[in-house]
């Protein structure tokens, strides 16, 4: 895959299991966060992808997309109710109507992300780590089975992280699937279960306690010093 005329990716693969919970881990411009946009059609590739043994295409319905916070006009005037509403659109259709159900619906996944107290407020005048949290309760709603996060967690302050990977290991507990892209290597033993090394290729997949070790850390970063700093 070329990105800007030079290789973004070549030969990067993985088979994720599901009901885990999966880091995406690498160095800047590893190729993190374009793996997950050619995964989802959002990015041209001459590789495939499967969720849950069929083309992506055809489980859209099934799957949640949380972007980096930095790539969403925070300016559009929209309540946040309606953005979480947003994640039910299939359910609802672009033009249809919001049934009362669908907005209880709503609310139930501000609450479950600690933000029903902003139901009204403009998206735009919540701090980063409230926007972060009504994306995720948008994801919510859409009572997908994949939920795909770039970068969940940058940027946000210490309460809003603990929340949202409380929210994201208990749909990892309900059977969903989390594929995250993460830099903070001293917390992935912690909320990870599973590894995705990447530094535009596969360096190593696997689960945290096999394949987040000293060695391979070293070869995806490219250096000791990181990898002793990460352990």
């Amino acid at each position: 895959m070329l990105y800007d005329g030079s290789i973004a990716l070549d030969a990067a693969s993985a088979c994720i299991p599901r009901g885990s919970m999966t880091a995406i881990i690498g160095p800047n411009g590893a190729g993190k966060s374009t793996l997950l946009k050619a995964v989802l059609g959002l990015e041209a590739s001459s590789g495939s992808a499967l969720v849950f043994g069929r083309p992506v295409a055809e489980v859209m319905d099934k799957i949640a997309y949380v972007p980096q916070r930095a790539a969403v006009d925070w300016s559009f005037p929209v309540r946040v109710i309606d953005v979480v509403l947003m994640g039910a659109y299939r359910q609802t259709g672009l033009l249809g109507r919001v049934t009362p159900q669908l907005r209880q619906h709503a609310q139930t996944c501000l609450e479950r992300v600690g933000m029903e107290a902003f139901a009204t407020r403009q998206i735009g005048a919540l701090s980063g780590g409230q926007q972060q949290r009504v994306f995720l309760a948008r994801a919510l709603a859409q009572k997908a089975e994949l939920y795909i996060l770039d970068e969940p967690f940058a940027g946000v302050d210490v309460a809003t992280e603990a929340t949202l990977i409380a929210v994201l290991k208990s749909l990892r507990d309900e059977g969903a699937t989390i594929i995250a892209v993460h830099h903070d290597l001293s917390t992935v033993r912690a909320y990870f279960d599973r590894v995705l090394m990447l530094n535009r290729r596969t360096v190593a997949e696997g689960t945290v306690a096999t394949t987040f070790t000293p060695e391979i850390i070293g070869r995806t970063y490219g250096g000791a010093v990181i990898m002793a700093a990460a352990i």
